[in-house]
């Protein structure tokens, strides 16, 4: 996974509204300068003026250094920021971002099915325009709960054709995820971001024809919590300060480092961006991020602190 870039200002050069309640954000630097480079899947934190910060996935053109696109979604029942962005930015103003990094992102393949849902479209875009670029075979299965609801369609025409399949729940019904399934077992390599529901609906369903390297995931919200039963106390042993933490079954790992005057960066606190990634240098972790592939929760060797909890009864971090 990428590392996060630096904070920088740039300004709102455009905004657009791209469908009803999803609004686009053109970011560029203040003297016109160049971006960051990124790939397909990267995000940004976005710091609001009200300190709030949010990440958003980069939607543009990846050859594109001197603009950076998002798009976001109007939640009225979110935790505020879709909220400010929508009401309270302004075509012109100054806002600060951190990054890009890349937790999505796209690997080489000959073949690729993407699946979009709703404003899960985001990552998906670009990725379409490197599958395209590779000369692979790619398809789009994008579904939404109305054609009005979902971003960008008339772009996606006009890259893709008959490549693309719009879906709109109240024109033809839910996603087909059998199709899916039958496209990956020849061979397709399976990217998708939307709701909770499709991404769990695709990864039960991959998992049931042993086909889970060939699916890839981001989530925009986090998954249910795991029980109180499920929650034990545990003890964090800090290798380079020294001491130890103890973290009670109802406090995240982050929460009891900063509560004992620790310094941890951290953006979501939902286990979705990987700033707050931490590597572990003893014990089990209990993985519950939606970053990391199965062979890196094999592995054991990281963890992101902010929803990630022990398995064992101490476990050593590189802090």
């Amino acid at each position: 996974m990428s590392a996060g870039g630096a904070e920088r200002d740039v300004q709102i050069t455009g905004m657009r509204l791209e469908a009803a309640g999803v609004i686009s954000l053109e970011l560029q630097a203040p003297d016109r300068s160049a971006l960051p480079r990124w790939h397909a899947g990267a995000h940004i934190d976005l710091v609001l003026p009200s300190g709030l910060t949010r990440q958003y996935s980069l939607c543009g053109d990846i050859d594109d250094t001197l603009r950076l696109r998002i798009a976001v979604l109007l939640e009225s029942n979110g935790r505020g920021g879709s909220r400010e962005v929508h009401g309270g930015l302004r075509l012109g103003q100054s806002v600060t971002i951190r990054g890009p990094r890349n937790a999505f992102e796209l690997q080489p393949a000959d073949s690729f099915v993407f699946v979009a849902g709703g404003i899960g479209i985001t990552p998906i875009l670009p990725m379409i325009r490197t599958a395209q670029r590779a000369n692979a075979t790619w398809t789009l299965i994008y579904g939404g709960r109305s054609r009005a609801s979902m971003a960008f369609i008339p772009e996606l025409e006009r890259i893709g054709g008959d490549n693309v399949r719009i879906m709109p729940a109240d024109e033809t019904g839910l996603i087909d995820l059998d199709d899916v399934v039958t496209r990956a077992k020849a061979g397709a390599q399976v990217y998708s971001c939307g709701p909770a529901a499709l991404l769990d609906a695709l990864t039960e369903r991959f998992a049931a024809n042993d086909l889970t390297d060939s699916l890839h995931i981001e989530r925009f919200s986090a998954a249910s919590p795991k029980t109180a039963q499920q929650a034990g106390a545990f003890r964090v042993m800090l290798a380079r300060s020294g001491g130890a933490v103890d973290v009670a079954a109802d406090v995240s790992v982050m929460t009891a480092l900063r509560e004992a005057g620790h310094c941890v960066p951290s953006s979501c606190e939902q286990g979705i961006c990987g700033m707050c990634e931490t590597r572990v240098i003893d014990g089990v972790p209990d993985h519950r991020d939606m970053l990391l592939t199965e062979g890196e929760r094999q592995r054991g060797d990281v963890m992101m602190v902010c929803v990630s909890r022990a398995l064992t009864p101490t476990i050593t971090l590189d802090l």
